[in-house]
């Protein structure tokens, strides 16, 4: 890669779908070599953006220039050709592939590949770059920080000299979150690369981003070098008000041990060990989370509590009880679950919210008349007060839950799963993909039920998240439970070392 990134302006970007504005005259300028970040909460018009820019979308109104020149992008190709190439937030390699081969894909290929030179090729490409892979290597023994490099790598190798990121660090630990951008930080103070990123962390942004721009409801509310903004203004400008307070942890000692894991076993999709021996009690008042990278067991350990997954071997106490997931001890024990992608996973896309809110009452003698029948206008009823106290936006009770935002799911899941008092709250990524204020809701409500007396295992893979709510916090590594702290004292890349597995490193 010789050649420095253009100047690049987007002036004037609109786009619609139908009725919805998605776009509304947003202007932006990048100039070579700059670190770029991208704020707004879902629905703002990020993802939109830089599909128009990237040739995905066409725009209604609005023209790319670069180094002055108007630029028609009817297509990726075109944006390729420009040097514009996108990372995005799931990987895109072939695992059975080796490193080598993944970088020469996406290329134009000829009918025979001469691997002497293209290796040749390969090689003296990477002694120009910040860090080096095993060109050998299958894609699927990498970590998922090499496999993160490795995308960025391809995208460089392939001539790319400005790069969208679009929520890169989302399957990384702190550690290699911030190698990776600050690699990249490195390349574009030296001139070879621009960046420009679309996350929801403002730490990643203060950290390593020159310039911001917030947009909110398609259009551009605040811009600027990041220096010049504070927190607070980034963060009002994006909800376009000043967000919800938290809700603070009531100062109690937790009470008696309500959820118990004793040598939990539970095996994969394909049959594997992924949940290993794993021990574990929440007592009542207690947020307990559990910290890893995406792929550790964390899925089959939710899935198992929520009865979605048999386990191998282990036993589960939910109020000192033995607990089988059934729905009569679901009810029994009160044990609640929020499981990740509510929407595939907690939920019927085609039934209405009323419907959805009601799987855990509908059969309850205030709803039902007689042996078979259900009170379709007291279902109703109920699901208007919860739509009203959880505050979900929706077109009403009859509305298919599907139409509903991501945001708005989560809520409606969590507001069933609450809207009796939980004695045990299991809840998996709640907000990942989430804007700020949809953040703040759901941290409220876990709070709030953390505070009322629930016992609660928060799986995340926001180790902010974690930090914010938990009160201690367990790091889950190949189906295991590698390290313990409580919150107060934790620190960030020792528990990051332990999510990598690095334990003799930290310990």
């Amino acid at each position: 890669m010789t050649a420095g990134p253009p100047h690049i302006e987007v002036t004037g970007m609109s786009k619609r779908f139908g009725d919805v504005v998605a776009l509304d005259g947003v202007s932006l300028e990048l100039p070579p070599g700059a670190f770029h970040a991208i704020l707004g909460e879902n629905g703002a018009g990020k993802s939109t953006l830089v599909k128009c820019v990237m040739g995905y979308y066409h725009p209604d109104a609005g023209r790319v220039l670069v180094d002055g020149q108007p630029c028609t992008i009817a297509g990726p190709r075109d944006a390729h050709a420009l040097g514009f190439g996108m990372v995005y937030q799931h990987f895109t390699l072939v695992p059975s592939m080796t490193v080598a081969e993944n970088l020469v894909l996406g290329s134009d290929l000829p009918a025979v590949i001469r691997w002497n030179d293209t290796r040749e090729r390969i090689e003296a490409f990477q002694r120009g770059m910040p860090f080096r892979l095993d060109l050998d290597r299958p894609v699927g023994t990498l970590a998922a920080g090499e496999k993160q490099r490795l995308e960025v790598l391809k995208q460089l190798f392939l001539g790319r000299r400005v790069l969208v990121l679009d929520e890169p660090t989302s399957v990384l630990t702190p550690d290699e979150a911030d190698q990776i951008l600050g690699m990249l930080r490195e390349m574009t103070a030296a001139g070879r690369l621009t960046v420009v990123i679309i996350t929801h962390k403002l730490r990643e942004v203060e950290a390593f981003a020159r310039e911001v721009t917030v947009l909110r409801a398609g259009r551009r509310v605040l811009g600027g070098r990041v220096d010049s903004v504070s927190r607070d203004a980034l963060v009002t400008a994006m909800v376009g008000g000043t967000p919800a307070p938290g809700v603070p942890a009531a100062r109690r000692p937790p009470g008696a041990v309500a959820l118990e894991l004793d040598g939990l076993a539970v095996e994969s999709d394909k049959g594997m060990p992924a949940v290993r021996g794993v021990s574990l009690r929440v007592a009542a008042g207690e947020i307990v989370g559990v910290a890893g990278v995406s792929g550790n067991g964390q899925r089959e350990l939710v899935e198992a509590l929520a009865g979605q997954r048999e386990r191998t071997a282990g036993v589960v106490r939910a109020g000192g009880a033995p607990y089988t997931p059934t729905r009569a001890a679901l009810r029994r024990q009160r044990l609640h679950v929020l499981p990740e992608e509510p929407l595939h996973n907690a939920c019927v896309r085609g039934m209405s919210v009323a419907e959805n809110l009601a799987f855990r009452s509908f059969d309850e003698p205030r709803n039902t008349a007689g042996r078979w029948f259900l009170r379709r206008a007291a279902l109703r009823a109920e699901a208007r007060e919860l739509i009203a106290r959880f505050r979900i936006r929706t077109g009403g009770p009859d509305a298919p839950l599907e139409t509903l935002s991501g945001g708005n799911v989560q809520r409606a899941v969590l507001a069933r799963e609450l809207s009796s008092d939980a004695a045990v709250l299991v809840v998996h990524n709640p907000c990942a993909g989430l804007d700020v204020a949809a953040t703040a809701v759901i941290r409220g409500r876990i709070m709030a039920a953390r505070n009322a007396g629930a016992a609660v295992l928060l799986v995340s893979e926001d180790l902010d998240e974690l930090l914010e709510l938990a009160d201690r916090i367990v790091v889950m590594f190949e189906g295991r439970l590698v390290y313990e702290t409580a919150r107060e004292g934790a620190d960030l890349q020792t528990i990051g070392h332990y999510m990598a597995a690095h334990a003799e490193e930290s310990a």
